[in-house]
């Protein structure tokens, strides 16, 4: 039997673990376990289509640092059509998978400042993944993401400095990025706890590759038109398609 004064001691003990986890927005529920390939999973293939009147690029003032006003042009598109097909749509699977972790990614998605904008304006990365933050330009920015559920950070990255690593520990779509320097420059970085997710190329294209077969439910998220939604069937060693449309109407 324990003596009253070391269950008095162990509850004291686990209440302060308990707060101390309650006011850390990093702790992460265990999940189940680790998944692996069967081999037959199948992949979710699509388009992105844009319909109405493209909104015109924005200009924006660059006078205020003389590095930037020498790099790119002075516009930023927010929305970018080519052909009717809608790029930087960022594209995951929702809901459907088996409860499971998956393993964490050893590459790097790397967000680079180029031209006084950040590139890729929209990426995907897992929770854990590194994410390493370049800037190519010959002046200073500032690295701020505004999460919702994730830890909020600024960094301030100078011309010349080598790059920072960074990780997000819990899924959150979509995470803006934005620049205290430069107040034009925005990144929209999607977080998932599993890999299958895909940004929306030139062409509109996706490809979400390796899901296990069953049924899903599919997001496709844009940073000015919102989410639509799909549910679709992945079969064994076979290609899904999954299409979505988005217009200058949408809210």
């Amino acid at each position: 039997m324990f003596s009253k004064r070391a269950v008095v001691l162990f509850a004291l003990i686990s209440t302060i673990i308990f707060l101390v986890n309650c006011g850390r927005k990093d702790v992460i529920a265990p999940a189940g376990p680790l998944w692996k390939p069967s081999g037959n999973e199948g992949n979710i293939t699509g388009i992105i289509t844009f319909n109405g009147q493209v909104p015109a690029p924005r200009k924006i003032d660059k006078s205020q640092d003389s590095d930037c006003e020498k790099l790119g042009d002075s516009f930023v598109e927010d929305v970018v059509v080519n052909n009717g097909k809608l790029q930087n749509v960022f594209v995951y699977v929702k809901s459907g998978l088996p409860n499971a972790s998956f393993e964490i990614p050893a590459t790097e998605v790397v967000l680079d400042q180029k031209g006084c904008k950040y590139v890729p304006r929209v990426l995907g990365i897992q929770t854990g993944q590194a994410l390493k933050l370049s800037n190519s330009d010959p002046t200073d920015h500032n690295i701020h993401p505004t999460p919702k559920i994730n830890s909020d950070w600024n960094q301030a990255q100078l011309a010349g400095q080598s790059p920072i690593t960074r990780k997000f520990s819990r899924p959150e779509i979509m995470i803006p990025v934005k620049c205290n320097r430069h107040p034009w420059m925005i990144a929209w970085i999607g977080v998932l706890a599993h890999p299958f997710f895909a940004v929306s190329g030139s062409d509109g294209t996706f490809n979400i590759k390796g899901l296990p077969p069953g049924e899903y439910e599919i997001e496709a998220v844009h940073e000015k038109f919102g989410a639509r939604n799909l549910k679709i069937k992945v079969n064994e060693r076979a290609d899904s398609r999954a299409d979505f449309a988005f217009g200058a109407t949408t809210n």
